[in-house]
């Protein structure tokens, strides 16, 4: 019974750190950021990075907004890496105002995309921004973004939101990916540290960009070491809440448990890579840094709601009293996930929604089984909103 009771302890304190943590980030992002001034210098020449894998029913809108936007068309590129898509789709991408480069890799990642559009474009940019072929921008974007960088920042996260809630994956899909953005972008923000990039709707220096990325050739996940290396060298992401990119949301439980599982042997497998440095730079002061390989080592955020409540359950028929404590864990989660969600998604169809979390969570667990493969491949997420 004493084991036990050491056991439950321990398994107790493990979550509750994680819960702490979310709850403190889910009460900062209630500040208000300050808003960027408008910008004065439209000189800084932009490459507008997309790279596009098998994205023929996407890219074409993508491409069309990253065109169309009010900075000054001499001061900006739109360059596609079309890798695996038809001839047809390349035509139609050549009709376009915009650089075209076409690829093939023996094994595909995004990283071997972007590090091969900067060796053809060359050096003449002072920014790199990066978007996904499902994303949509509006006209004003780049001036946005020039205006971050007016304010002395030399890497930026924009704020990603959904495109679509079309199905019941969807929605919870939105409402992950906002409250990531309460978590880990608008809560450390307030706070000075380093905001959290999610792959695309992001942009850096453009020299400090192409050389981090000469390092990196991950087959998934490269934001994640990008956002290591980028605090390691105690450069801070400033995050852009109100600077808008859409963003298509996985729309089948398959693709869910497809894409999470990509994104979780990505944090393990870089977790893993990084930790050495933890208590080095802890040494010398480098809390950005540390946070950031924190973030790599916390629990799921639905598998912590999951476990939480299943181990509240089942204490709760041998000892009322010790699941007091799992019960309070549980709660704090809940009322951290409540606090981080914007009041726009608090709607009926986020309610009818819910109900497929517990399928969700149990595709999430299986998932944890499953890393070890998905590490050694590319694991690529099908667009297009169906209809």
């Amino acid at each position: 019974m004493i084991v036990l009771t050491v056991i439950d302890y321990i398994v107790f304190a493990i979550a509750a750190v994680n819960v702490l943590y979310l709850l403190l980030f889910a009460a900062l992002s209630l500040l208000k950021l300050p808003p960027f001034p408008a910008s004065r210098n439209a000189t800084r020449r932009i490459a507008i990075l997309i790279p596009a894998y098998k994205e023929d029913g996407v890219i074409m809108e993508c491409a069309r907004s990253a065109i169309a936007q009010r900075y000054p068309r001499e001061l900006f590129d739109v360059v596609v890496i079309s890798d695996s898509m038809t001839d047809d789709t390349n035509s139609r991408l050549s009709q376009l105002p915009l650089r075209l480069i076409v690829v093939n890799f023996e094994k595909s990642t995004k990283s071997k995309a972007l590090n091969k559009a900067m060796a053809e474009i060359g050096d003449d940019y002072d920014i790199a921004v990066v978007l996904d072929a499902d994303n949509v921008i509006k006209p004003s974007f780049l001036q946005e973004i020039n205006a971050a960088f007016d304010a002395g920042y030399h890497a930026v996260q924009a704020h990603r939101t959904a495109k679509n809630m079309n199905t019941d994956v969807a929605t919870l899909d939105a409402l992950s990916e906002e409250i990531n953005n309460s978590l880990i972008r608008k809560g450390h923000a307030a706070i000075g540290l380093s905001a959290a990039l999610i792959g695309s709707g992001m942009a850096f220096t453009y020299k400090l960009f192409k050389q981090l990325m000469g390092g990196i050739n991950a087959v998934g996940g490269f934001d994640k070491a990008l956002d290591l290396a980028l605090t390691y060298h105690r450069i801070r992401v400033a995050y852009l809440q109100d600077t808008i990119v859409l963003d298509e949301k996985v729309q089948s439980s398959a693709t869910f448990s497809s894409q999470r599982r990509r994104w979780l042997s990505a944090q393990t497998h870089y977790l893993s890579e990084y930790a050495r440095d933890f208590f080095p730079q802890l040494f010398k002061g480098n809390i950005g840094f540390c946070d950031k390989l924190f973030q790599n080592m916390m629990i799921p955020r639905l598998i912590l709601i999951g476990a939480c409540l299943i181990i509240a359950a089942a204490v709760s028929f041998f000892n009322l009293a010790a699941a007091v404590k799992w019960w309070a864990a549980f709660g704090a989660t809940l009322l951290a996930m409540m606090l981080a969600t914007p009041r726009k998604l608090y709607t009926a169809q986020l309610m009818k929604s819910l109900v497929k979390l517990p399928y969700l969570f149990l595709l999430f667990a299986a998932n944890i089984f499953k890393l070890r493969k998905a590490n050694k491949s590319f694991i690529h997420t099908p667009h297009g909103i169906e209809k």
